[in-house]
C-alpha cells in the first residue's frame, strides 16, 4: 500500500513539473558548457600563440601549416578584407554572440521575479537580447571584414537603413512593447481581452505578446496591434449565478438560511471568494419557481469556477434547510364526464 502511495505521489503534477524543470536545467547547463568549450577550442586552434606550452618554433610551424592548406585568398574581393584570418575572426564573433546569448538566457531562467512588472521586464529583456546580439554581431562582422560602417551610416543614415530593411513594423512593435511594460498597461500573469480573445498574458516580447486562453490555446499578437485592451486583472471581478426555489417555500425563512449558507461558503473557500457572497434578491418570478440572484467577488482567474462551486454549496445548503429547488413539471388535468 505504501509503495503504491509513493508511486502515485511521484506521478502527481507538481512532481512531473519539478522533474521537467530539472531536465530543462541540465540541458541549459550543457548548452552553456558546450558553447564555451567550442569557443575556447576555436580560439586555440586558430591562434597557436595561445598554446603557451608549445615552443615558438612549433607555433610557427602550425601557423605555416594553416597558410599552406588554405593559401592566400585576400584577392578574392576588393571590397572586403577577405582572408582566413578575417574568416576566423567572423566565426569568433558569431561564437561569442552565441555564448553571450546562451549565458544570459541561462541567467534569466534562474531569475524568479515576484512582481508582475518584474516578470514582464524579464520577458521583454529575454526577447530583446536576441535582437541586440544579432544586430551587434552583424555590424561587428562587417567591421571585421573591412566594411567602413561610418561611411554607410553617414551616407544612408540609420533611419533610412532601417526603412530600407523594411523594419518599420519592427520599430513600432518595439516602441509599443516598451511602453506596455513601463506604463503598466498590463503585465505577465494578467488576464486581458483584446480583439475578442480573452486569456492570460504569458510573455511580452520585443515584437509580440503571447496570450493563453482557458482552452490552453496561445495567441501571438504583434505589440503594435494591441489596441483597446481590456485588463480584467486590475480590479476584482464578480461571479454571478441564479438559483430557483419553489413557490411553496417561505421566502423570508429561505433568506435567513441563505445568509448562513453564504457565510459558510466564504469560510470553506477563503482563497476563492474575496468576501462573503451576496444575495441580491429576487431576480425573476419564473414559471416553475422564484429565481434568486447571487453575486460573489473573486479574482478574474476564478470567474468561471466560482459560480460552479457556489451552485454546489447552495444546493447542499438548501437540501439541509429543506428548501426545494423546483424543476419543470407538466400538470395534466383529466376532464370529468
Amino acid at each position: 500500500m505504501a509503495e503504491n502511495e509513493t508511486v502515485n505521489a511521484a506521478n502527481t503534477e507538481p512532481a512531473k513539473k519539478a522533474k521537467k524543470e530539472r531536465r530543462t536545467h541540465k540541458i541549459k547547463v550543457g548548452q552553456v558548457i558546450a558553447w564555451v568549450v567550442i569557443f575556447i577550442l576555436f580560439l586555440i586552434i586558430t591562434n597557436p600563440a595561445l598554446l603557451w606550452f608549445l615552443p615558438d618554433e612549433t607555433k610557427s610551424d602550425i601557423q605555416g601549416t594553416w597558410m599552406r592548406i588554405f593559401g592566400d585568398v585576400t584577392k578574392i574581393s576588393s571590397t572586403f578584407q577577405f582572408s582566413w584570418a578575417t574568416i576566423f575572426q567572423v566565426i569568433a564573433i558569431i561564437l561569442l554572440m552565441i555564448v553571450l546569448t546562451t549565458v544570459i538566457s541561462f541567467i534569466l531562467d534562474h531569475v524568479k521575479p515576484k512582481s508582475p512588472k518584474a516578470k514582464s521586464t524579464v520577458t521583454l529583456f529575454r526577447s530583446a537580447i536576441k535582437y541586440i546580439t544579432f544586430i551587434v554581431g552583424f555590424f561587428w562582422c562587417l567591421g571585421a571584414l573591412g566594411v567602413n560602417l561610418s561611411t554607410i551610416f553617414a551616407s544612408v543614415g540609420i533611419v533610412a537603413l532601417i526603412i530600407g530593411f523594411g523594419a518599420q513594423s519592427l520599430v513600432e512593435d518595439l516602441v509599443t512593447g516598451i511602453f506596455l511594460v513601463f506604463e503598466d498597461q498590463f503585465n505577465v500573469g494578467d488576464i486581458i481581452e483584446v480583439s475578442g480573445f480573452r486569456g492570460t498574458v504569458e510573455s511580452i516580447g520585443i515584437r509580440t505578446t503571447a496570450i493563453r486562453d482557458v482552452g490552453n490555446n496561445v495567441k501571438i499578437i504583434n505589440n503594435s496591434d494591441l489596441r483597446n485592451v481590456l485588463n480584467r486583472s486590475t480590479a476584482a471581478s464578480y461571479a454571478v449565478t441564479t438559483v430557483g426555489i419553489s413557490y411553496n417555500t417561505d421566502l423570508e425563512k429561505a433568506e435567513k438560511a441563505i445568509d448562513a449558507i453564504l457565510t459558510g461558503v466564504k469560510e470553506k473557500y477563503p482563497n476563492l471568494f474575496l468576501s462573503v457572497p451576496k444575495y441580491t434578491g429576487v431576480q425573476e418570478l419564473a414559471d416553475s419557481g422564484v429565481i434568486l440572484k447571487f453575486v460573489a467577488e473573486v479574482r478574474e482567474e476564478n470567474v468561471f469556477s466560482a459560480p460552479r462551486i457556489l451552485n454546489r454549496e447552495l444546493k447542499i445548503g438548501f437540501d439541509k434547510a429543506g428548501i426545494e429547488i423546483p424543476f419543470n413539471q407538466i400538470v395534466v388535468h383529466q376532464a370529468k364526464d
